[in-house]
């Protein structure tokens, strides 16, 4: 892997340790955070396969258009879209008043 891939991985694994830290809380447990850092890990797994691919990386919280981005070297993922549509959500929406993850 390229220097820039493996940033990229050690960012998503940042993500993902916060997100399990997060979901062993035995008080105060925030599923706001846990969901905002599984879409950041996935976001960044995405973008690494995209660096690694030499594809440009664009500046976006929007899984699926990484995903649209990835799809001619990684056909077989299109089954991935409906819950990527859904993972965005948690980049931004839920990240201010109004709606809480469940």
């Amino acid at each position: 892997m390229n220097p820039l891939t493996l940033e990229w991985v050690a960012k998503a694994e940042g993500d993902r340790a916060t997100a399990e830290r997060e979901l062993r809380a035995t008080t105060d447990l925030n599923l706001d955070a846990v969901c905002f850092h599984c879409q950041q890990c996935v976001q960044k797994y995405l973008k690494a396969r995209l660096q690694e691919a030499n594809i440009l990386v664009p500046r976006t919280h929007d899984l699926t258009t990484l995903l649209d981005l990835l799809l001619p070297i990684e056909p077989t993922w299109k089954r991935l879209r409906a819950g990527l549509q859904r993972l965005s959500t948690f980049a931004v929406v839920y990240r201010y008043p109004g709606l809480f993850a469940d």
